[in-house]
């Protein structure tokens, strides 16, 4: 709980807890997407996780591609943002390209390969698959909110 000051009185106000969440859907020129298998849950998603505090976005986007994967990555672009309404969480969803290294497992993935789009899609729960097809459209940036499995208003 914090305490605001107005005109000298103060009055308590809860302010709502969010995390930030970074993602990575790493294209390859030959149209493939990395995609991990997460050690914690055994789900298919595109590298990613909590950004830290004092790091930017876009450095917290390769970071987190590069400890899960051991590939480093540009960024190219933000695809989107999505709110998971029952966690707090806001996820931004990148679009990178590789520039070096291999592809390996980490301590937070049990596996790590270069799919089709269709095939990344599709071992996918719906809202990371949704990340990867947003990431794969051409134009602005999408904004979604979500309860964890489907889409809210």
């Amino acid at each position: 709980m914090l305490i605001y000051m107005s005109n000298s009185t103060q009055q308590e106000r809860s302010t709502p807890l969010h995390s930030v969440s970074v993602a990575g859907v790493v294209v390859r020129e030959d149209g493939r997407v990395l995609v991990i298998r997460r050690a914690d849950n055994d789900t298919w998603e595109p590298p990613g996780g909590v950004l830290e505090l004092g790091e930017s976005v876009e450095a917290g986007v390769c970071r987190e591609v590069l400890e899960e994967t051991g590939l480093s990555v540009v960024v190219e672009r933000l695809t989107g943002v999505y709110k998971n309404m029952s966690l707090g969480v806001v996820a931004l969803v990148f679009r990178c390209k590789p520039v070096a290294g291999t592809p390996c497992t980490s301590p937070e993935s049990t596996a790590v390969e270069w799919l089709s789009p269709d095939d990344a899609i599709g071992r996918m729960g719906d809202m990371y698959g949704m990340r990867v097809r947003d990431a794969l459209s051409p134009g602005e940036p999408v904004v979604r909110a979500h309860d964890g499995r489907k889409l809210v208003a």
